[in-house]
């Protein structure tokens, strides 16, 4: 569908945009255990369109009424079931690996997550009944966002175009229009959940498209992953509970990644 409009940045494109949308839609796949990396999993719903200035080195922001602080327009609205995980040997496994069935684990993520191998080749757990949609980029594979069912809490990953998590965060800082009443907490290197990254830290309180909620709370990290290509994974909630659960969907998520074309073990613990 299209919308008119004036020209703003596309959080969920990661670019500059004209107004219009190109919103896609593809139907759920069956999980399957395991570390090993398969192919899609669940259903996506549509997200905006075209990629402008700098896919990789922005991530969550928005404009406010006047076209300087641009957020992403709209959300999709098709709710998602989790889907059990059982075997499922017609998918064929991804880059690099033999096709044969891989070994089923006990390992799981914490209650009310679910693992998923998404369409874009990498893994990662997302709390339960989250909805997924993507926007087409111009650098690597598509910009993916998984939201809840009220449009409160968002988790997006894409790939990052910079050469380093702190190049992409320099030019995010400098260069990247910020939502309404964007005010930064703080940006540092971190080492948790098995990953190494640059975290921003940073509250806001609105995002373009997004629901009225009061004040947002958004953790942004960037970091390099085992195929030496650099990730974003941004998670957003309410201010409400200080961040709290806005950190702990950006941890588990960082957790259970796995970029697309790799062998990653399975978290333990």
């Amino acid at each position: 569908m299209t919308n008119g409009g004036g020209r703003y940045w596309n959080e969920d494109a990661q670019r500059w945009e004209d107004g219009t949308r190109d919103d896609r839609v593809t139907m759920p796949r069956a999980p399957r255990p395991g570390g090993r990396r398969p192919r899609a999993l669940w259903a996506v719903a549509g997200a905006t369109a075209v990629v402008g200035l700098a896919v990789g080195l922005t991530v969550s922001l928005g404009t406010d009424d006047d076209g300087r602080n641009p957020e992403p327009t709209g959300s999709p609205t098709l709710a998602v079931p989790t889907l059990p995980p059982p075997e499922d040997p017609g998918l064929s496994d991804g880059p690099g690996t033999d096709s044969g069935t891989p070994t089923p684990t006990s390992t799981e993520p914490p209650y009310g997550y679910a693992v998923h191998d998404d369409a874009e080749g990498f893994r990662i757990a997302v709390p339960d009944g989250w909805y997924r949609s993507t926007t087409p980029s111009q650098h690597g594979m598509d910009v993916v966002n998984y939201r809840s069912a009220a449009g409160d809490r968002r988790i997006m990953v894409f790939e990052v175009e910079e050469a380093t998590p702190d190049e992409s965060f320099e030019k995010y800082l400098s260069q990247v229009p910020k939502p309404r009443g964007f005010h930064q907490l703080s940006l540092e290197h971190v080492d948790d959940a098995g990953v190494s990254g640059t975290r921003l830290e940073y509250t806001a309180d609105s995002l373009r498209g997004e629901p009225d909620i009061g004040t947002w709370h958004i953790y942004d990290e960037r970091f390099v992953s085992v195929d030496g290509l650099v990730y974003a994974i941004v998670s957003y909630g309410p201010d409400s509970d200080g961040g709290a659960d806005a950190l702990r969907n950006l941890t588990t998520a960082l957790e259970w990644f796995c970029p697309p074309g790799s062998e990653c073990p399975v978290p333990s613990g």
